[in-house]
């Protein structure tokens, strides 16, 4: 064998030695966080029965928080991503039916899993949107839950997430935050909404909660979304510099319809078709509250 062969094994030995230390190392260190128990205080939220209660809940599941989305349009459960180097995220089954959640989660668990993206056993929820749900009032949060208790059972068995490679890249870099338990504090107080109207302070609530700033970012900026698939379309701005060419009507005509002003479709993932139940007056108020954000450059986040 030749010298220059001889060293070009050893490079590549070395190179396949070092690829495998780091694929040892991306393993262990998403492992350790996938499988990590995280202990939260229970909180105490009074959960409605009234049917008026119950309405609320349904709107605010369906329209503003868009558990759907995720969950699919009946709570039985719905695949969120798969993509084999991404892995398979599913939203889980949240009705009593085979295979659900709802008749074994205490309220106490749900408002655990929904502020802090934890579940019944102490393990993190993937792409749980907590952090926008931790800032929902304890009167609407109660309202949800009641909605999921009235739920007609659905008999759907929802997998466990699997990990791909990419994401468990994400994980052991901290480049992503697929954990919102990560993020969100354990003892985040439940604060009251605003009262509801035509006004910036309420559509800032509910731009928080129905999760605009979770996917555009917190200046609303828009660019890449973190705790997505890599392979998602990007968010838009929604500050003044990319509503530019918005009024008020065509703000709503496009949340209506998924069609931009200038003829443009509104894609996946942003999920319009949910967004489109919000009332008149509730897009207003996004509106007047969009139009009170700093402008800013495309991406900024």
């Amino acid at each position: 064998m030749s010298k220059l062969l001889r060293r070009l094994t050893l490079v590549v030995g070395a190179i396949a030695v070092i690829i495998g230390v780091v694929a040892i190392g991306v393993y262990v260190l998403s492992e350790r966080a996938i499988r990590a128990s995280v202990t939260v205080a229970d909180e105490s939220v009074v959960i409605p029965t009234d049917s008026a209660s119950i309405a609320r809940g349904r709107h605010l599941a369906r329209a503003v928080t868009k558990c759907v989305d995720c969950h699919g349009h009946d709570l039985g459960g719905a695949t969120i991503v798969d993509a084999p180097p991404m892995g398979k995220f599913s939203g889980m089954n949240l009705t009593r039916g085979k295979g659900g959640l709802g008749a074994s989660l205490s309220d106490a668990e749900m408002v655990r899993a929904i502020r802090h993206g934890v579940a019944a056993d102490g393990h993190k929820l993937v792409i749980m949107p907590s952090v926008e749900y931790s800032s929902l009032s304890a009167e609407d949060l109660g309202a949800v839950i009641a909605y999921v208790r009235s739920l007609a059972p659905v008999d759907r068995e929802i997998a466990r997430p699997t990990f791909g490679p990419v994401a468990r890249v994400l994980i052991a870099t901290s480049a992503a935050p697929l954990f919102a338990a990560d993020v969100v504090g354990r003892a985040v107080p439940l604060a009251a909404a605003p009262p509801s109207g035509v006004t910036a302070a309420y559509g800032a609530y509910l731009a928080k909660i129905g999760g605009c700033v979770g996917c555009h970012g917190p200046t609303l900026s828009g660019g890449k979304i973190p705790q997505g698939d890599p392979s998602w379309l990007p968010a838009a701005n929604l500050t003044p510099t990319g509503l530019a060419g918005y009024t008020e009507e065509t703000f709503i005509t496009a949340l209506r319809t998924g069609v931009r002003p200038n003829g443009g479709a509104i894609n996946f993932p942003m999920p319009w078709k949910a967004a489109a139940e919000m009332t008149d007056d509730e897009m207003k108020a996004v509106w007047a509250y969009l139009k009170t954000v700093p402008p800013k450059a495309y991406g900024g986040r």
